[in-house]
């Protein structure tokens, strides 16, 4: 018996064997394919009750990575320390009732001014960190992101601007925030936060080896040069080379965060290639922005869709194919749509269904590309 099949519009019979090898043929391509391999992921800052819609969402995209910190929320005991293996344990235990993988933790515990800024207690810091890393890999995460931004982290200056169709999208312009005073912990130099930063390095590092934990960086964002007297020191690709050869290890990497790394001019797939067949990036915040100033590292930018910034994304998915990245890969700074509330500006829920969608088809493409299956 023969089957009909259409290409164009064009109708033609086939027998039925050829059907089912064709069949088969596409469910292993599509098998091989997944994701290219990726850990599809997402943010859950804000914790599981008001990430109950995402988390749904998260399990019918097939998008199962969860990302997050270590949320004190989840711990059985009410005083347990968060770097000691029962918290740790419980977060992921929560994580896996769920239904996702807790798969990476972005804004590790025991990481603080103390030790950014070389305080008093920052050996105890430390040495908590070390800690919190050897009962995270025993309770199966192998993945810390952490940034060097004392005192002031992530920062935008508008929450909800205007982008396309009327989304509302994050922004920041440095001459808004410029003449605002100093923090209470004074001014501090380039070369204090590169000291502070090498000391911890030196001491963490080796440990990391020994665990087998990878420590991924990510760019100071925004990527100016200071803010209320305090400045930033990963906002360059200069200094992040300079960051890597202090303490060369394959688990001295970096948080692949595209906006920030675009934003100080750099060529993003050929940045992925370079740091990717180093061994280097270990965490990905697939991202994309729009540069508004004419300065780099840039002070005036906004943040898009996916598929409208700066940034050539599909050429970006490439690079990752390219290099064998199979790490954890979310989407981040993601626009509030139609029918929300901007309540967790960056990180709402129709955003990261979007993105997911879009970065799960351009891994299918770039894997496909120029696999055959026989």
């Amino acid at each position: 018996m023969a089957a009909m099949a259409s290409i164009g519009g064009v109708m033609y019979s086939c027998s039925d064997s050829q059907v089912k090898k064709t069949i088969t043929q596409t469910a292993k391509l599509n098998e091989l394919s997944k994701d290219a391999g990726i850990e599809m992921s997402n943010a859950f800052f804000w914790g599981m009750k008001d990430h109950a819609y995402l988390i749904e969402l998260a399990k019918q995209m097939g998008a199962y990575g969860a990302v997050a910190g270590i949320d004190k929320r989840l711990f059985k005991d009410s005083e347990g320390k968060p770097w000691a293996y029962e918290s740790i344990k419980n977060v992921v235990d929560a994580w896996k009732s769920v239904g996702l993988n807790y798969n990476v933790v972005e804004g590790p515990p025991s990481l603080y001014n103390k030790t950014k800024l070389g305080l008093e207690g920052r050996d105890e810091e430390i040495e908590n960190f070390i800690t919190f890393m050897s009962n995270l890999k025993r309770a199966g995460v192998d993945v810390i992101c952490y940034n060097w931004m004392p005192v002031i982290s992530w920062a935008r200056t508008d929450m909800a601007k205007p982008g396309r169709g009327g989304a509302l999208m994050t922004a920041f312009d440095y001459d808004e925030v410029k003449d605002k005073p100093i923090t209470e912990y004074g001014e501090f130099t380039k070369e204090a936060l590169w000291d502070n930063l090498e000391y911890f390095l030196k001491a963490v590092v080796p440990e990391a080896e020994q665990i087998g934990m990878k420590l991924a960086l990510h760019p100071d964002d925004p990527q100016v040069h200071s803010i209320q007297g305090i400045p930033r020191i990963m906002n360059t690709i200069e200094n992040f080379d300079r960051m890597l050869e202090i303490v060369p290890s394959d688990f001295n990497g970096i948080t692949m965060c595209q906006g920030n790394f675009s934003l100080m001019g750099t060529d993003i797939p050929n940045l992925i290639r370079r740091w990717g067949k180093a061994g280097k990036i270990h965490f990905v915040h697939f991202r994309n922005i729009k540069e508004l100033s004419g300065q780099l590292p840039s002070t005036k930018f906004t943040e898009t869709f996916h598929d409208e910034g700066d940034i050539d994304m599909y050429e970006a998915m490439r690079a990752y194919y390219d290099i064998g990245f199979k790490g954890a890969m979310r989407p981040d700074h993601v626009p509030t749509m139609a029918g929300e509330e901007n309540i967790r500006p960056g990180y709402m829920d129709l955003g990261n269904l979007y993105a997911i969608g879009y970065m799960r088809g351009l891994a299918e493409s770039v894997s496909k590309e120029n696999r055959e299956i026989t």
